[in-house]
């Protein structure tokens, strides 16, 4: 071979190698396409990947350069009211109430990132309380402070919420507070005058003149008593929903003037006066509701009058009132009571909670008046239950009218029913000769009954419990009435009643308990009772009682 081929075969062979560095060199550029390829994809994902959390963000979401924003989610463009196009370029703090914002731009050059609250403005012009956090941060190449806003609306409605509650329950501990303490007093009160001057009656000189005064502070300071105990009881049944109407034929007329004569007395004996109006004559005076619960309200408002007047006319009555229905724009007709008095009058402010529970026009120490704060409730709860309502007009030392309304809605007039007797106890007694047992497990309360009962016995027995009852009437089927306690050992006055009838339909039972509830009078007609009364006893409904199944 000579040297020109020699040289041939080099310069192949160069060739050769070159083509195998090129062929290198496409591979390793083709590779670096790929990974550039790979990385705009990985990036341009990583992109949607962060445009997708911040448009599904919850919260609106801001990106600021040198207080000028740049971006905005979607959540801050549906919050806030401004499009892309015209958040761009806005200062950040254009989204801030104006007394935040040198808050917040302090903020921001501190580099603060904890949350706080400010209150944000929409373009509309509504704000709204928000939770505000910001944080610098690298983006695109540039330090940015990206920025979001929580609306916390539904939580500031929350603690709101919660800070009215717990001053609510505040205020009714507060005034349950000043009821209890009220209470002790109303209690205690009466307790001395029955106890003191029940102590004062032991002494051996007193005059008749003394003991008869004594005998009316203990009279007065019972009914005193039992009137408290009473309201207690009214209200407990209203808030447990066992109160229940009792509709009856009742003559107003003749109630007003039975409050007349009963409250007069009182009326003169402080220097005043008392008077009362009939809008109604005859049988238009008689309608069909209830009238216990009308006399109740009637009492409890002419009570107040007389207790917090000392001068002038305290006045009462009523009108016949035709309005329009609010539900169906139809006319009715009402009853509107009034009553009227000269006294202290009750403030502006304080004449809507005076219908609340435990409340008296002021509770203050140094102005209570007797009385449990009960009263005025319990006759709204009373007007409101026969349908009516309640109101008062008032100016703070000029006296007060109350006025409540309830349906008219005539009664029976053939009905010719005496509603209130002024018969006193044993006025008229025609019954005599009676052979009588009594069921009570109180020793004080047998005794009393011994001797209110004796008027019309010839024979009275006694025992203790309900087997010894049932056990007493086995042996003398002859007894005409039974006294039964309803709440007795070892066998209650129930179960007593219903052992009786189960050999004797006929014989007279009448419970006594001291239970307030109106279900004790049905419990014990369910039992086989005859008829029913509480206790303490009434003497003349009592003397009723006996009248009724026993008078010839």
């Amino acid at each position: 071979m000579n040297d020109t081929d020699k040289s041939r075969e080099e310069v192949i062979q160069e060739l050769l190698i070159l083509r195998k560095e090129h062929e290198s060199l496409k591979i390793l550029y083709n590779d670096d396409i790929a990974a550039l390829k790979l990385a705009e994809e990985e990036l341009e994902e990583n992109k949607e990947k962060y445009r997708g959390l911040s448009e599904a963000a919850f919260e609106s979401i801001f990106i600021s350069e040198k207080g000028l924003c740049i971006e905005q989610n979607q959540t801050a463009e549906k919050v806030f009211g401004y499009t892309n196009q015209e958040a761009i370029g806005r200062y950040g703090t254009e989204w801030i109430i104006p007394e935040n914002r040198d808050m917040v731009m302090q903020n921001m050059l501190d580099g603060y990132e904890q949350p706080y609250e400010v209150t944000a403005l929409r373009k509309d012009g509504s704000k709204f309380p928000c939770m505000l956090r910001g944080k610098m941060m690298h983006y695109k190449g540039r330090i940015v402070r990206v920025t979001s806003l929580s609306d916390i609306t539904d939580r500031k409605r929350v603690e709101e919420e919660l800070i009215i509650e717990k001053e609510h329950a505040e205020e009714s501990d507060r005034l349950k507070s000043a009821f209890l303490a009220n209470m002790s007093h109303e209690i205690r009160t009466p307790m001395n005058g029955i106890l003191g001057f029940a102590g004062l009656l032991k002494h051996p000189k007193l005059s008749g003149e003394e003991q008869k005064q004594y005998i009316s502070i203990i009279e007065n300071s019972g009914l005193r008593m039992l009137n408290i105990i009473n309201n207690i009881i009214d209200i407990s049944k209203i808030e447990a929903g066992l109160m229940k109407l009792d509709i009856k034929d009742s003559n107003i007329n003749d109630q007003l003037e039975y409050l007349f004569a009963f409250f007069k007395p009182e009326v003169e004996g402080k220097g005043m006066k008392i008077s009362y109006t009939c809008s109604l004559s005859g049988i238009e005076a008689r309608i069909s509701t209830d009238r216990e619960k009308l006399y109740a309200i009637l009492t409890n408002l002419i009570k107040n009058a007389i207790k917090y007047s000392d001068h002038g006319v305290i006045e009462f009555g009523y009108r016949l009132k035709e309005s329009q229905s609010e539900i169906n724009f139809t006319r009715i007709t009402e009853l509107e009571f009034f009553v009227k008095d000269n006294g202290i009058g009750i403030a502006t402010d304080r004449q809507a909670a005076i219908f609340e529970r435990f409340i008296q026009a002021d509770i203050a120490d140094t102005h209570a008046f007797q009385g449990a704060g009960l009263g005025l409730s319990i006759s709204k709860a009373f007007v409101e239950m026969l349908g009516g309502n309640i109101r008062v007009e008032s100016e703070d030392g000029k006296g007060s009218v109350f006025y409540f309304t309830i349906p008219y809605i005539q009664g029976n007039t053939e009905n010719n029913e005496i509603e209130v007797s002024t018969q006193t106890f044993n006025e008229v007694n025609s019954v005599k000769n009676l052979k009588i047992l009594i069921a009570e497990d109180d020793e004080t309360s047998v005794l009393f009954m011994v001797n209110v009962l004796k008027e019309y016995g010839r024979e009275i027995l006694t025992v203790n419990n309900g087997i010894d009852a049932v056990e007493m009437y086995r042996r003398n089927p002859d007894i005409d009435l039974i006294l039964m306690d309803i709440k007795m050992n070892n066998m209650d006055g129930y179960e007593a009643t219903r052992q009786i009838r189960s050999f004797d339909k006929d014989v007279v039972i009448i419970a006594q308990t001291a239970h307030g509830l109106s279900s004790e009078k049905s419990k014990a007609a369910d039992s086989g009772c005859t008829d029913y009364i509480s206790k303490p006893l009434d003497l003349i409904a009592l003397d009723g009682l006996v009248q009724k199944y026993f008078k010839k």
